[in-house]
Order: structure tokens, then sequence, then C-alpha cells
């Protein structure tokens, strides 16, 4: 049957630039919403409106799809209108240090509160010494001390009064108080006592006894006198202390009145100043003549650290809820962190030494995260799901929780949380912890999934038109003219494999704008055209074709074998494609195939040797069964084929030559010759139906280069699935040769249709025997088949004849 090769009206689909009503995108408005994205806006915009817990975001798509600055322009937006979130802030516990307690204030007081309390330790700095300065509180503590000199003085002059009663002295010693004999007014030296009557020195030592124990029980109760008198002086400097503090901080308290917070942590810094009140009365250095800065650096002291404010979130001068960005999500990144100072070869640390992650900055509001750096960073996923899970943000470093720190550190205060968590990242991550994560679904509800393209039509093309004059308004660059929009939106629709499809992948797109803009500059254009836009899709093929290049020019040179023409038993021309980062060509590659008398096996070389992928390997299964299928029916298949990909030295995986081996295969069994002009790709099913493959443009360039290189004869072409014509976008230089009828491109729909025109022989339908037309080329595969099959007989009878014998 004739068979006709592609028109070149549907090589190429080219921009009506009558859709376009404009004449520059100077005269478009940009685009307020996402360009072909409203699944992924619809979810964006729910997660946002879902308060409930769990309901966190993951943005799927793939990279340069504008998932980042579209989830946070919603965000953004969402948040203009929501009120500010509280400031927070770490103060220190009086009665556990090591646990610091929590504060939270409406925002932007948080700032005003820590100032408070600074001004509030340098007033008690001035007014504390003054007080214990002054003329009360030294009378006063001086009542006091005469009071128990008086009682000290009373006590020992009971003592000394008994003794002069009895002619005792009480007189000071250099180890103390002791007590000596008088007579007429002298003591009595020990010689002088001896020289007295036995009865006298009886009664001297007797009241000498007696006056003893008086004098030990006065010693005695000296140092309860003592403690007593310093509890009465405590007690003094506690009630002028209190009244101080009372006197300074009762305007403050009052102040924060409504905050029950503040107010109990205050009630619990008046405690704390009365009971530490000895600490303000240390002198200024006396070397610094200003008094006001010296009272200010010694307020500023380490001695006064426990009375400063760490905010932690400041909100002041902030509109709405927060949106944060965080870049580096490391575990203290997001939770926060507790710093360490050295002293004296120690690390030591306190509440304010302690440091807000992005948790506590975006609490109140969102917090954006990419999915691979958070996954790649130890312990910051884990961290964050029981973040979420607890609703409360938990100071905590991971050597601590494991048990591997041994500095003494902090445990501060849970902050409650209240924020949306939107995870940015490839589809493949998110499928992945989906399946491989219970947690994940549980705290991550909503996925919006961003598509890599979207349909073309009047609507979106004018879209994408706007979208350009969005680009061109925000970074300053020249007005595209319609024809240059029209070229624009031809390549987003190669870009996306897809004649009837454009591209969603804005990053490729904006970059073109942007070298376009270049490329016009060096014209000295005043508005970006048509060629502008070629130069630039150019620039960015040839910065980047090197390897493929090279790869021609080994062909030329015949040191990779490649026919252009001729006819050839068993081998063929096979396309496939390579892809170099964002770079794909086409490249073209002889398949060939053998065949002998066997068991009914096609050995699929690339597998044999594990390059084949396991994609490529079901590709060879599949034609197998066609086979089988096709001509095994009423005999056992006796032949073994071998197929490979000559001079392949990588790994071969894809079902896109499935069809192209198949062919080799049948030429291979009917011995009839394929001609070398024509090159194949397509993947087979059991019914040998060709299917569609990817990469169908890039193939066909790829043998095209080739082909014109070595001189267009008019013969050479590709087969392709019909399937993929709707996907033809070809370079111009390839749809003028079509065009001229100097290269053709074959739709496929069967192996029956590929065979005959790469053969030149009818494939052949059975009859209703079941038997082939004479002289197809389906006869002559059955013919050898059915030969093989006899020999395979005869051999295998006269084994068992020798067996017998």
């Amino acid at each position: 049957m004739p068979f006709s090769a592609l028109p070149a009206d549907q090589l190429y689909r080219r921009c009506d630039l009558a859709e376009l009503p404009f004449d520059t995108t100077a005269a478009l408005e940009p685009l307020a919403e996402p360009l072909g994205q409203d699944r992924a806006v619809a979810a964006v915009r729910f997660a946002i409106g879902m308060r409930s817990a769990g309901y966190n975001l993951y943005a799927l798509g793939p990279v340069g799809t504008g998932k980042l600055s579209l989830v946070r322009r919603f965000l953004e937006q969402a948040a203009a209108g929501q009120p500010v979130p509280d400031d927070w802030c770490y103060v220190n516990n009086f009665a556990e240090p090591h646990r610091p307690r929590a504060l939270r204030l409406p925002a932007g007081r948080a700032q005003k509160f820590r100032k408070d309390m600074e001004h509030l330790v340098e007033e008690l700095t001035a007014a504390l010494p003054a007080a214990f300065d002054g003329e009360d509180y030294r009378s006063r503590r001086q009542v006091i001390e005469e009071q128990w000199k008086e009682r000290h003085e009373a006590a020992f002059g009971e003592v000394q009064k008994r003794a002069g009663e009895h002619s005792i002295a009480l007189i000071r010693t250099p180890v103390g108080l002791a007590l000596a004999p008088v007579r007429d007014g002298e003591v009595l030296s020990p010689d002088e006592f001896a020289k007295l009557d036995e009865t006298e020195q009886k009664r001297f030592k007797s009241d000498m006894g007696e006056l003893q124990e008086q004098l030990e029980h006065t010693l005695k109760s000296l140092p309860q006198w003592e403690r007593q008198q310093r509890e009465q002086i405590r007690q003094l400097d506690r009630e002028i202390a209190a009244w101080v503090v009372g006197h300074v901080m009762e305007e403050l308290i009052h102040r924060y009145e409504a905050l029950t917070q503040v107010k109990d942590y205050l009630e619990a810094v008046r405690a704390d100043v009365v009971d530490t009140a000895e600490e303000f009365l240390k002198p200024a250095d006396d070397g610094d003549k200003n008094h006001l800065r010296a009272r200010v650096m010694r307020s500023e002291g380490a001695s006064f650290r426990r009375y400063k404010v760490n905010v932690i979130v400041d909100r002041d001068g902030i509109t709405g809820a927060p949106v944060i960005y965080e870049d580096h999500p490391t575990q203290p990144n997001l939770v926060g962190r507790v710093e360490h100072i050295a002293q004296f070869g120690a690390l030591v640390t306190d509440f304010n030494l302690i440091k807000s992650g992005a948790l506590h900055r975006a609490n109140g509001g969102y917090l954006i995260l990419d999915s691979r750096k958070l996954l790649t960073q130890p312990f910051a996923y884990e961290e964050l799901k029981r973040t979420l899970r607890a609703h409360e943000i938990r100071i905590e470093s991971p050597y601590q929780s494991l048990g591997l720190m041994s500095t003494v550190s902090l445990e501060p205060e849970p902050i409650p949380m209240d924020l949306k968590i939107v995870l940015v990242g490839e589809p493949q991550l998110y499928y992945l912890l989906s399946h491989y994560d219970p947690d994940f679904p549980v705290l991550f509800k909503v996925s919006a999934d961003f598509d890599y393209r979207m349909g073309r039509d009047e609507s979106t093309q004018l879209g994408l038109a706007r979208a350009v004059a969005g680009v061109v308004r925000d970074e300053s660059l020249k007005a595209f003219g319609r024809d240059a929009v029209a070229r624009l939106i031809e390549h987003a629709a190669r870009l996306s494999g897809d004649a009837g499809k454009l591209t969603t992948h804005m990053a490729s797109v904006t970059d073109l704008v942007r070298e376009a803009d270049y490329w016009a500059g060096q014209a000295k254009a005043e508005v970006v055209e048509a060629a502008h836009v070629q130069s630039a899709i150019d620039a960015q093929i040839y910065r980047s074709d090197r390897v493929r290049e090279h790869i021609n020019e080994e062909i030329q040179r015949g040191t990779l074998l490649i026919d252009t023409q001729g006819a050839v038993v068993g081998q063929i021309n096979a396309l496939a494609v390579w892809q170099l980062g964002r770079f794909m060509f086409g490249k073209p590659s002889r398949i060939t195939c053998r065949v002998r008398m066997g068991k009914g096996e096609v050995v699929d070389i690339e597998r044999e040797v594990q390059l084949g992928g396991p994609i490529h390997s079901k590709g060879v299964m599949i034609l197998t069964s066609y086979l089988s299928s096709r001509f095994g029916l009423d005999m056992p298949l006796s032949l073994s084929a071998s197929l490979v990909f000559e001079q392949s030295y990588g790994g071969v995986d894809g079902d896109s030559a499935s069809s192209t081996e198949l062919y080799a295969l049948l030429s291979a069994l009917s011995e009839v010759p394929i001609r070398q002009c024509f090159a194949v790709t397509g993947s087979v099913n059991q019914y040998g139906q060709v299917q569609a493959i990817g990469g169908v443009n890039e193939k066909i360039e790829g043998y095209f280069e080739v082909c014109a290189a070595r001189g267009l004869t008019g013969d050479q072409g590709v087969l392709i699935p019909a399937a993929n014509v709707r996907h033809l976008m070809l370079r111009p230089d390839v749809v003028e040769a079509c065009a001229a009828g100097r290269f053709h491109v074959y739709p496929v729909e069967t192996i029956d249709q590929g065979i005959e025109l790469l053969t030149g022989v009818p494939a052949g339908a059975v009859d209703g025997k079941g038997e082939f037309p004479i002289g197809s080329l389906f006869r002559k595969v059955a013919m050898r088949l059915a030969a093989f099959s006899r020999k395979a007989k005869q051999g295998a009878g006269g084994e068992e004849g020798k067996n017998g014998k």
C-alpha cells in the first residue's frame, strides 16, 4: 500500500500572529495570577485557609516551575491581612536558673520591656546605695547597734559588780577575760594569794568559781546575741530595700498589670533584689569621673545579667503575619540554640545566650523550607516533626537529647507554636516520604502539584505574553514585539515536548527573555524581534552542544558506523536521546541482528553483559512474544537470534528501540535487506502496534544532521510512531528540507507498515488457511522458521536413533 510522509505543516505548529492582539508587550498588563497552575493555586489557597492541625503544605513540581515564588506570593498576600503575632523573650527563673522562663508580650512590647528592665537596674544601682547611705538608715542601724552594745555592757557590768562585791577583779588577758582576787584595790599575785590563810583562800576560790560560771554563761550568749543583732540589721536592710524597690518598681508593675506573666516575673525580680540588695551596694569605679556612666556599666555587669531580658522574637514595626524562608534549615537554625562562652577553661551559659530559630520567627505565620535541604541536615526533619506533633518549640541540641553533651546547659521553657509549614521540593521526594514515613501524611495533608506544562490555546498564549511583559517590566528590559513573542511561544511548545502544549518551566522562559534582550542590545534594536529570540536559542544550543558536535564528527569520519545509503540484511539505524544537563540531542545508533537454528530464544546482548536496563529488556521480551504469536502458533520456534547496539559502550535503557530491533530481526529471518536511508524509533506491543516514545524532535534532528552533513538525497527519512505526530516541533531547517522533499518523516502505526517502508516488500496478511501471500516478507519469515523447525526435528530424530542403538 502507498505510504506518505508527513506534510511540512504537521512538523511544526506556528503561532498565528492574529492571536496576539498587541504590537509590543509594553501594551500588555502583567499577569496577576500564575499561568497554567490552577490545580496548585487551589491547593495553596486551601492550605492557607485551613487552620486545623496537620494541614501543612507540600508544593511539589519540577525545578523551575515557580513553586517557591508562587507559594511565597500567596502566603504574603494572606499574611498581610492577618494580625501581628506576639513577641517572645526569655528571662531568668530565680527558683530554677537552669530553666529560663518564656514570656509572651504583645507585638512590639518586648524591646520596650527589655529597656524598662535595663532602666530599672540603673535606677536600683542609684536608689539602693542612696537609701543605705541615708540618715534614716544610719540612725536606725545605730540604734540597733547601741541596743546590743548596752546589752553586752550590762551583762559584763553585772559580772563585774558581783566581782567587786567579793573583792574580785575582771581583767583582760591576751587569751581573754579572767578573774583575780583583790586586796586594798590591788590584784594579788599568785605568791601573795598563797600567803593568805586557808579559809580566805577557800572563800576567794568559791566566789571566783561562781563568777566564772556567770562569766562563761555570758560569753556563750555573745554569738547568739551577735546573730540576733545581724538578723535585726538584715531585717532592717530588707525593710529599706523593700521600700526602695517597691517605690522604684511601683510604676513598672502597674504598667504591665494586664500581662499576668510579666507581672509575676516582676514580683519575682522584686523579691530577688530585696534578697540580694548588697549586690547593688558595691561602690562604682572611683577612677571614672562620669558617675552616670560608671553606674550604667556596673548595671550591665555579670552580677545583674540575671535581670536582663533576652528578646528572641521582636515584631516591632512589622505588619501582618510573618512569612519566613529558611535557606539553611539545620536543626539549630530551626528550633534555636543555646550558646556557650569560655570562662577559665570551662564553657558556661545563661538565658541571655539563648538564640531563636526560624520556627520562633515564623510563629504565628508561615515557614517555607526546601525539602531536599531539610532532609540532608542531620536531626532537622525529625525535630520539625516533633515540634509539629507537640505544637511547641523546645530548644534542645541534638547532642543533649542523645546524652552526648557533658557541658552544663539550659532547659528553656518551650514556646507554644501556631504556624503553617510549607515544604517545597521535587515530586520524587514527596512520594518517597508519603510511602516510607507514616508521620508525613498526617503532618502534611495538602499537596500543591505544579504541572510542567499547560494547554496551548489563545488564552494561554496571551497569558505567556503577559508573563513576558511582567519580566520585561520588573527587570527593565526592552519590549518584545509580536513576532518575538510568537517565536517564544513556539519555543515554549518545543520545551513542553508537545505542539499542543506550552511549558510552565518559567525559569527557562525567563532566561530566554533576558538573553533575547541581550542580543537585541547587541544589534542596537529598540524592540526585541523574533530574530533576537532565535539568536538566544541558537546561542544556548551552541554553548552546550560540544559533545553532540564531536559525536557527529566521529560519524562523518567513519569512526562510528552509521550508513545512510544502501540496504543491508539485519541492520538498521536506531535513534536515541542523550541529555547532558538541560541540553538534549538525538544520536543515531546501529542495531544488528543475526539468526540461526536454536531453541526459540532471542538473546539481548546488552542484557547479557548487564548494559541493558530493565525497560529495554522488557521491550526485547515483548518483541519475542510478538514473534511467537505471529509465527509460532503451529510450530515451535527453533531459532536463536542475537540483538545488539553496535559500538555501545554505556548503559542502554528504554523501550523506544523495541520496534527497531523487531525490524532488524524480521529482516534477518526473511533475508530481505533494510534500506539504510531510514532511521527508526518507537516501541512495540505484543500485537505489533507501534507506540509513542519521548524525545521525538531531538531524534529526528539527530539523524537529519548526519544525513545533511553527507548530503541529502531525497530518500532519507525517519519512521516515528503515528501517536508522536502531535508532538512535532522540529527545527526550521528540518521543516524546510521536508517541505522541499529532501527529507521525510513517516508516521507508522504498525510493524507491518514499518517493515514495508523499510524493505519495499509487502508484509503480507494471513489468508483463510493461515498462510501468508507468496512473495510477502512475512511468508519468507515463516518459511525460514519452518525450515529451522524441520532441521531441529531431523536433528532430534537422528539423536534419538543413535541413543536407541
